[in-house]
């Protein structure tokens, strides 16, 4: 009798019972900031090698350096946080953020520890270090899913620009790390980040909850990455995010040392201006995302693209930082954190949702990958020619061949989507 009376209420009751289910499970709102939080402290731990990078060829401590070694050393976590996404984002798919960005947190905890007690003498330990301390880079592939199942269509490029706002993880990272290292002991930065992963981890276990009618799949997961690599978005947003959010990368693990080379600055100067490049990148990430929501992704890429080609080409010239240099910089961060938000509006509008996970995966190693390579090449022309302008004319030409496909072919595919 009782269980007919609850089927006879639920029926003229259902927008109730709705939100009672979504007040079980959880906020939207808070979902995102947990989501977000989970991102910068993950990404906070991924770029703690980076401001040391130019710290360590000067002082010596590691053995003779060079400009390629160093761009090496930083590129290292990067490599493996982007090729990890690939896996996670599959994972995430089937087991939900709820248990895996717990459980990222929690595995990233040891790899820095064994930098702090292990690996500060050693470049080739460090090496070691840097591989796992990219899981922390995968985080990625767990929050664009998670964000996405609890955002109507609507909203989503908004809510997940707002959830890569945690890419901003890298400025704490290069705000703190040198001024720890140097002034509380070499261990400072790396104990406390562990400690921050630790409570993140127990707090998001306790407090995270997966979006109500999550559906799981049941495909394995090869088949998986093979169907959603098919996909004509997945390359086409790989594209996009390889140089978008590739560039970002690329300059938070290099700017501080290629500030100190071409202009002359401190280690700790130089850690300042790229962490003041990461906000601005940051703070136009959601932007990019509430732009896409109102005007189109197309729109916001094309426009992203266009001023990463002018930046890129004024700041070949090594224009003085006192002027040009510096806005040059700037709208590139701009431009990057705009793009970097808009290719996920895009993403969430013509993807099926049970396939956002794998295909934020491939996408997100995309990006990691545009931006292992080129402090790689920068590292290496330089070492050859003593000039970085050849590395920035090389973004330029990238960013205007991006532009072309965006306005062709990635433009097709939205629209038709729009008509489908």
């Amino acid at each position: 009798m009782r269980e007919q009376f609850m089927v006879h209420v639920t029926g003229p009751t259902d927008d109730h019972a709705g939100a009672t289910a979504e007040e079980r499970a959880g906020s939207p709102g808070l979902m995102l900031a947990l989501a977000t939080l989970g991102f910068a402290v993950n990404f906070w731990a991924w770029a703690l090698i980076s401001p040391l990078g130019p710290m360590f060829r000067d002082s010596g401590a590691l053995g003779r350096l060079s400009e390629s070694d160093v761009a090496l050393l930083v590129a290292v976590p990067v490599l493996v946080g982007s090729l990890g996404r690939i896996v996670v984002g599959a994972l995430t798919d089937r087991f939900g953020g709820r248990i895996m960005f717990p459980v990222i947190s929690a595995v990233t905890i040891l790899p820095v520890l064994f930098i702090a007690f292990v690996a500060l003498d050693s470049y080739a330990l460090l090496l070691v270090g840097g591989f796992f301390l990219g899981i922390g880079g995968t985080v990625f592939a767990v929050g664009v899913p998670f964000v996405n199942a609890w955002f109507p269509p609507e909203r989503r490029g908004l809510a997940i620009g707002v959830f890569g706002a945690g890419m901003g993880g890298t400025a704490i990272s290069a705000l703190t790390t040198v001024k720890l290292f140097t002034n509380q002991g070499e261990k400072a930065p790396f104990l406390i980040t562990a400690v921050v992963l630790a409570a993140y981890a127990v707090t998001a276990w306790l407090l995270l909850r997966d979006a109500p009618g999550r559906v799981v799949p049941t495909t394995s997961l090869a088949s998986r990455l093979n169907a959603n690599a098919r996909l004509p978005i997945t390359w086409q947003a790989c594209i996009l995010y390889a140089v978008a959010f590739g560039g970002y990368v690329a300059f938070s693990v290099y700017l501080p040392a290629y500030l100190k080379t071409a202009h002359g600055l401190t280690a700790a100067d130089a850690a300042n201006r790229m962490a003041g490049f990461v906000v601005v990148a940051v703070i136009m990430r959601p932007i990019g995302g509430w732009l896409s929501d109102r005007f189109g992704a197309i729109p916001v890429l094309a426009t992203s693209y266009a001023v990463v080609v002018v930046g890129a080409a004024v700041s070949a010239s090594t224009p003085p930082l006192d002027g040009v240099g510096t806005v040059a910089f700037l709208a590139m961060a701009a431009a990057l954190g705009a793009g970097s938000g808009a290719t996920f509006a895009l993403i969430a509008k013509v993807t099926d949702p049970s396939r956002v996970g794998g295909v934020t995966g491939l996408v997100g190693a995309a990006g990691g990958l545009g931006g292992f390579l080129p402090p790689l090449i920068m590292g290496f022309v330089y070492g050859r020619t003593e000039s970085y302008a050849i590395g920035l004319w090389m973004l330029s030409i990238t960013a205007a061949l991006t532009l072309a496909l965006t306005l062709t072919i990635v433009r097709r595919t939205a629209q038709g989507q729009d008509t489908h």
